[in-house]
């Protein structure tokens, strides 16, 4: 194999290196929300179970204003591009567990393209070993 067939498996390893990294941060990204949906969920539990408590809201720049919360069962749901809408609780519930399935399965489907990147980076980590065989055996 010539050079220039080297070179080009070399750029195809850095895409491939590059691409991994992407999915590495896609798939701690989509971990990292699942946490917070899951935590969301266990929020409007507990919010529900008292008739009215107390919780420190950030209002920018790492201030909190201290504020009542009262269990009405109704809940505001961002659904994005600045629209929301209010829910109850098991329908808030329910909005936010489906938002989860939606996050696992994408995140499988990135754990899975990460496998197959490896797979690749793999027989050209082979292919590139092959070719210093080869080209040290033509040497001798």
């Amino acid at each position: 194999m010539s050079e220039e067939q080297a070179q080009q498996l070399m750029y195809q390893m850095q895409m491939l290196e590059n691409y991994f990294g992407d999915l590495t941060q896609k798939e701690e990204s989509l971990i990292r929300i699942i946490g917070e949906a899951s935590s969301a969920i266990e929020s409007i539990k507990s919010i529900s179970e008292k008739p009215e408590s107390s919780a420190l809201v950030p209002i920018g720049m790492g201030s909190f204003v201290k504020a009542k919360i009262s269990s009405d069962d109704k809940f505001i749901l961002n659904l994005g591009a600045g629209a929301a809408i209010e829910k109850d609780k098991n329908s808030t519930i329910n909005f936010i567990e489906a938002r989860i399935k939606e996050m696992e399965v994408a995140l499988r489907d990135t754990t899975a393209q990460k496998q197959h990147v490896i797979a690749n980076l793999e027989k050209g980590k082979q292919e590139m070993n092959r070719l210093i065989q080869t080209s040290q055996n033509k040497n001798q």
